[in-house]
């Protein structure tokens, strides 16, 4: 199977400012990110990737004579993958009007869309199937996809033993510790949901955690770190304090008290000592959230909502975040009193970054990781610097 995630537009946008330098299928999920999941469930000889002509410059996308398309924003399952793999020549998967997945010859997507529309293909129109829409849909449906990865783990694989000064409130069978992982005098409670520990992660002493929870490989919890439900801390993050219901993607730090809520934290960010963000409005209303489609605050369906923050951007110490805020990526936030529920990208407090200081700042960032700022990277986001509405 020659497998193309794609992504449309429209659909990238609503996952700004997580999808300004970085495809859909790069985003975390329960476990694993969304083109890891397709990976693991359908095991095809490659996975390509279809996205902006400014985002292809970090994806390959290799056509074959016959192909499998499927949109980035599904999420895999049984049902799903069933209906994919019994796919004839020729023939799409739709819902609504969406295109969930194409099996055939087409090897463009302009010209798999036009034939959709002029009734060329078959359409079989499949009722179950759940995607993603929005970005507050990672937070939300992260309690379900760290379940549904962690099956996927435990078929495959056995768990390394619990060490013995480790307290367990539930079922030990909800627990999978990997290769290397650290646990040091810490509680685990699975009775809402299992608890997976990622390889070389380490869990430090007096840290209480109840399930579902997802810590990446060499990810580190400080001590007494207080994780709720349905959290995810990605690969090489770092997170203290006060958790409940959050995704850290990849490379990020919250390693101070402080509480977050409701949140999506993307890479290579840092929020600085006692940051804390509100969840929940004061009069318990709809909390409203800035969308960069129409540029404006748009209603979210959502009592509860924290704080989005884009790659690369850091919050000062004693930073605190007002329900529904959006950050852009790459700004530096500090000052007193609440900061903007809408931070444009780049942005250094009122003024903007200059982009030559925020390469210096990213590559010593790096440094610590001995990691390095690629170019193509660089050139994505000198592209993104001109554009003043991200």
């Amino acid at each position: 199977m020659n497998l193309i995630l794609f992504e449309q537009e429209d659909n990238r946008i609503a996952f700004y400012p997580f999808t300004l330098n970085k495809s859909i299928v790069d985003l975390r999920l329960g476990i694993f990110t969304l083109k890891e999941k397709w990976q693991n469930f359908l095991c095809p000889e490659m996975i390509s990737v279809f996205t902006s002509p400014m985002l292809q410059l970090k994806y390959t996308l290799e056509v074959k004579k016959n192909n499998t398309w499927i949109n980035a924003i599904l999420l895999p399952s049984v049902r799903i993958i069933e209906a994919i793999q019994n796919l004839k020549n020729e023939t799409a998967l739709v819902q609504k009007g969406c295109l969930l997945a194409y099996q055939g010859e087409i090897s463009d997507f302009n010209q798999l869309t036009i034939a959709l529309e002029q009734g060329k293909i078959e359409q079989i129109e499949l009722n179950e199937g759940e995607s993603i829409q929005a970005k507050w849909d990672l937070f939300l449906k992260n309690d379900s996809e760290i379940k549904k990865d962690f099956q996927w783990i435990q078929s495959k694989r056995k768990s390394k033993d619990i060490p013995c000064s480790v307290r367990v409130f539930g079922s030990e069978k909800d627990i999978f510790i990997e290769e290397g992982a650290e646990l040091l005098d810490c509680s685990l409670n699975t009775q809402n949901g299992p608890v997976y520990i990622g390889r070389n992660a380490q869990i430090m002493e007096g840290t209480m955690i109840r399930g579902p929870l997802a810590l990446g490989d060499f990810a580190i919890l400080k001590m007494g770190t207080k994780i709720y439900g349905a959290t995810t801390i990605g690969p090489h993050c770092r997170a203290g304090g006060e958790l409940n219901n959050v995704i850290m993607m990849a490379y990020s730090n919250k390693g101070h008290d402080g509480f977050l809520g409701n949140s999506v934290i993307g890479e290579w960010c840092n929020l600085g000592a006692d940051t804390n963000n509100s969840n929940l409005k004061n009069n318990y209303g709809e909390v409203r959230v800035w969308d960069y489609k129409t540029q404006d605050y748009e209603a979210s369906g959502l009592q509860f909502c924290g704080l989005f923050m884009g790659d690369y951007s850091k919050s000062g110490i004693n930073t605190m975040f007002n329900t529904g805020t959006v950050v852009g990526m790459a700004a530096n936030i500090f000052g007193a009193g609440f900061p903007s529920k809408w931070i444009p990208s780049f942005s250094w407090s009122e003024k903007k970054y200059k982009l030559d200081l925020l390469y210096q700042d990213i590559n010593e960032m790096m440094k610590r990781r001995s990691m390095i700022l690629e170019e193509t990277e660089k050139t994505i986001l000198a592209q993104l610097y001109q554009d003043i509405s991200v």
